[in-house]
C-alpha cells in the first residue's frame, strides 16, 4: 500500500524543514543527501520520490524560507527591526534567521530557479523596510535607497559577527553594536528619525 497524497506532503514539507536548517547551519554544498535525509527520518533513496534532484529541493527551500520570512510580522520602525536584526540572539540562532543573510553567501553558487526565489524574497524585504522608513515629503527613489543602504548594513554586520562570534566574542559584539548606532543612534539621525 502507498503512501497518503497528505502524508507525502508531510514528508517532503520534513525533507524541506530539515534542509533548511542543515544548509543554514552549514551551507548548501557542505550537506549531502545522506545526512539530510538522516536528519528529515528518512533513508536516502525515498528523496527521489520528492524531488528530481538537490537542486530542486534548494529551489524548494529557498521558496519556503522566503515565504516565511515575508509572512513574518512587521516590527514597525527602523528602531525596532534594527535592534531585534543586530541582537546577539539573532547572530546565534543561525537556523531560524534572517535567510537573507542566512543564504547571501551560498546564493551565488545557486540555479536560477533557487536565485530568482531569493532575489523576489529581498525586493519584497526592501519594500517593507521602505513602507516602514517612508514619511511625507520624501521622494520614494530616496526611501528606497535608504532601505537598500539600511540593510545592506544590517546584513553587513550580521555576517561579520557571526564570522567572528567563536574567536572573538567581543569584537562580535562591537560590530553589531556599532551597525545599531549607525543605523538608530547617528547624531544627524539620518534614517532613524523617518520612522
Amino acid at each position: 500500500m502507498g503512501v497518503s497524497r497528505q502524508q507525502a506532503a508531510e514528508n517532503r514539507n520534513a525533507i524541506v524543514a530539515a534542509a533548511e536548517r542543515l544548509f543554514r547551519a552549514r551551507g548548501v554544498d557542505a550537506v549531502g543527501l545522506t545526512e539530510l535525509m538522516k536528519e528529515a527520518g528518512f533513508t536516502q533513496g525515498g528523496f527521489y520520490n520528492h524531488f528530481k534532484s538537490k537542486d530542486a529541493l534548494v529551489a524548494a527551500v529557498m521558496e519556503k524560507a522566503m515565504q516565511d520570512y515575508a509572512d513574518s510580522p512587521n516590527s514597525g520602525s527602523l528602531a525596532k527591526q534594527t535592534a531585534r536584526y543586530l541582537s546577539s540572539a539573532h547572530r546565534d540562532n543561525i537556523e531560524a534567521g534572517c535567510p537573507l543573510s542566512g543564504f547571501a553567501g551560498d546564493a551565488p553558487r545557486m540555479t536560477d530557479a533557487a536565485r530568482a526565489c531569493y532575489a523576489r524574497g529581498l525586493a519584497a524585504y526592501l519594500d517593507r523596510l521602505a513602507d516602514m522608513m517612508a514619511t511625507d515629503g520624501t521622494p520614494p527613489e530616496q526611501t528606497r535607497r535608504d532601505a537598500i543602504a539600511a540593510f545592506s548594513e544590517m546584513v553587513g554586520a550580521i555576517v561579520l559577527s557571526r564570522a567572528i562570534a567563536g574567536a572573538d566574542p567581543a569584537l562580535a559584539d562591537e560590530i553589531l553594536d556599532a551597525g545599531r548606532r549607525t543605523l538608530v543612534d547617528a547624531p544627524d539621525e539620518p534614517r532613524a528619525s523617518r520612522q
